[in-house]
């Protein structure tokens, strides 16, 4: 991945000061672009609002039973929506994404384990609230002294690392919440009908019932791009908003149940409404953190130090990620300005009693992707339709990629050099076609699918309005409440398994239990560069130091009190990385398994299946009911991992699909 930022700042306030001159310069342009986007800017809009607020949903249901209700959904929306906000107008890189994320959860709850043994719970938010003061200090030190220069030392292995243990907490989270729903909660009067026997136990095999059915039907729906039937605008609508749908249909479902079962079953959500007296409380936390003795204000530093580290590694990658260099971001970026920011509004959760919010994944580059698919098609529209009018004026090919390479100039305001480099690949497909009877086949749509350059449309419009939306979701906390706990719980395990396609740690555990006979099986799909260029043996002792060092973290997490260092490990892994690792595994093969970026291959072709593709008669595309129906967004689906990494692959997804292979005999 890219990181653009300039490695020489070393004068304190250097970087932020360069952040700051160059958004500024753009703050104009970032609200203007909007208006060529008019109402369609409301489609990633839609799209974003769905993917941060389901999460932030579920996290403070997780939050509510951690802390004994101190905090709950009303609190992790209210914290998301008002960093939402901040950032959206104020922040250097309005792409990323803002919002309270597991790291937080478990952090708050092993504080609020701390504080009812110590200052006690009715002063738990004062107390977390000296935390985050102390958190928002680290953060203004790192900023104001470059700190974001050394973030490209936390490589791809501490970043799947992280992942890998959010996703094991994901599941350790869902399979716990199943287990309790069939066990009476903590305070609740036993003696209550629902909590009878035959009750209880019902309530269980429900929950089983709507956890497992809400995970089944949100990974299919995830994958609708794919899907063989129904249109692309169907396909696409489903893929997008399939998750959000399947909660309201199996909280749908929950109210289909006899009449006969006592109310209470199954358990939904438990939060106070926002106007309650339970959840006021929290706005005026800062009249009682002068209560705190002098001893815990200074304890606080000790969580302080490691939230500001999972902060500013966990803020970096999602804004690193949110800008990779294959987007052809035009806006500079703001890395140091953006810490800076973060700091500023951890102060103002903690003085509120509101979890703080940071920059969170993968829902960052899934806001950036959204937007270049707006962009793409607004750009690809303008394009076809000069081309087609030149065919019909019986232009050259020549004039036809001229009137293309004009209109790409007109929307990007790029010099004509710049298109020319951009454009190499779409005007040599153009181009191809000039003589012969290829002419009589030239598709413009389809070369403009295939080589036009991704494009992103940067503004501050969606990320505010998503943000707005997230904060009147406050407002409809009653419908909330509807929904089956049950459905969260199994809405946990599906951010688990949804995040490991792509996680290239995950893919070297399975390889592990393939047999060194069905080996070429992974070489025949896509696969990653490391399978081919790293001998076995290195693969299996790097994937096994990183499976006992994820051990070693997830038991960290389960230290009573001490648990909250269990950031600690992944600060220790840089100088592993750089110190230890380099004299276990050759340099070339380091490089490999710990690469900067994600390189893909295209799966080979091996003699022993019955008909290979050159021997198969490819479908006339001529008609245009046999075009290929693939959507930029489907394109982007397939190049892209869970968590917002695109993949580096020798042909695109379109090219995939119609590319002959080579005669030579394939090895292994």
């Amino acid at each position: 991945m890219d990181m653009t930022m300039d490695q020489g700042v070393t004068t304190p306030f250097s970087g932020m000061l360069n952040d700051v001159k160059g958004r500024l310069a753009c703050y104009k342009k970032d609200w203007i672009d909007t208006c060529g986007s008019g109402a369609r800017i409301l489609a990633p809009t839609a799209y974003i609002f769905f993917a941060s607020a389901l999460p932030v949903i579920a996290f403070g249901e997780q939050l509510s039973r951690e802390t004994d209700g101190s905090l709950s959904t009303s609190e992790t929306l209210a914290s998301t929506a008002i960093c939402g906000v901040i950032h959206s107008i104020f922040g250097g890189q309005p792409l990323l994404i803002l919002g309270v994320a597991e790291p937080t959860i478990i952090m708050y709850a092993y504080l609020y384990n701390f504080a009812k043994h110590s200052v006690g719970k009715e002063l738990y938010l004062a107390w977390a609230g000296w935390v985050c003061v102390w958190t928002a200090l680290m953060l203004f030190i790192l900023a104001i002294f470059n700190a974001c220069t050394i973030i490209t030392r936390f490589t791809r292995v501490a970043g799947e690392l992280f992942g890998m243990l959010i996703t094991v907490l994901f599941i350790q989270e869902a399979i716990k919440g199943v287990v309790s729903e069939f066990n009476i909660p903590t305070g609740e009067n036993a003696s209550d009908e629902k909590y009878q026997f035959q009750w209880l136990y019902t309530n269980g095999l429900l929950a089983v019932i709507f956890s497992f059915g809400l995970l089944i039907t949100a990974l299919k729906s995830r994958k609708a791009r794919s899907w063989r039937y129904g249109s692309g605008w169907f396909r696409s609508f489903i893929a997008d908003y399939g998750v959000p749908m399947m909660v309201v249909v199996w909280t749908a479902l929950s109210y289909s149940i006899p009449s006969q079962i006592p109310t209470g079953v199954p358990r939904r959500l438990f939060c106070p409404l926002p106007w309650e007296p339970e959840s006021l409380y929290h706005w005026t936390v800062i009249n009682d953190m002068g209560k705190i003795p002098a001893g815990y204000i200074f304890a606080a530093i000790i969580p302080a130090m490691m939230i500001a580290g999972l902060y500013f590694f966990d803020h970096s990658v999602a804004s690193q990620l949110a800008q990779q260099k294959e987007f052809n971001l035009k806006n500079p970026s703001a890395y140091h300005y953006d810490i800076f920011l973060l700091g500023v509004m951890t102060l103002l959760c903690g003085l509120l009693g509101l979890p703080p919010s940071n920059g969170v994944l993968p829902q960052s580059p899934m806001h950036t992707r959204s937007l270049a698919v707006l962009k793409r098609q607004i750009m690809r529209k303008k394009m076809v339709k000069s081309a087609k009018e030149g065919i019909k004026e019986q232009a050259s090919n020549s004039e036809i990629y001229g009137r293309m390479h004009a209109v790409f100039i007109e929307m990007e305001g790029a010099p004509s050099h710049v298109a020319d480099k951009e454009l190499a690949n779409l005007k040599e497909a153009v181009l191809s076609h000039e003589d012969g009877e290829a002419n009589d086949n030239f598709d413009p749509e389809k070369c403009i699918d295939l080589h036009l350059p991704v494009r992103v449309n940067e503004q501050r419009v969606s990320n505010l309005l998503q943000s707005i939306l997230v904060g009147l979701s406050i407002c409809i906390m009653p419908v909330i409440k509807m929904i089956p706990s049950s459905v969260l719980w199994g809405y946990f395990a599906y951010m688990a398994i949804d995040s490991l396609p792509g996680n290239q740690f995950w893919e070297r555990i399975l390889l592990l239990f393939v047999p060194p006979g069905r080996r070429f099986k992974v070489i025949q799909g896509f696969h990653a560069s490391f399978v081919e260029s790293v001998p076995f043996k290195y693969i299996f002792m790097f994937t096994i130091f990183q499976l006992a060092y994820l051990l070693m973290c997830f038991g960290i997490t389960w230290i009573p009190i001490a648990g909250i260092l269990f950031p600690l490990p992944f600060f220790l892994l840089i100088s592993i990385r750089e110190h230890i690792l380099p004299k276990i595994f050759p340099a070339h093969c380091l490089q490999e398994l710990d690469a900067a970026e994600y390189e893909e291959i295209i799966g080979r072709s091996f003699r022993t299946r019955s008909l290979s593709l050159t021997d198969r008669e490819l479908p006339d595309t001529n008609g245009d009911e046999a075009s290929p129906d693939v959507s930029s967004a489907e394109i982007l689906d397939e190049m892209t991992t869970r968590r917002g990494e695109l993949k580096h692959r020798s042909v695109s997804f379109n090219d995939r699909q119609l590319q002959a292979i080579p005669e030579g005999p394939a090895g292994v």
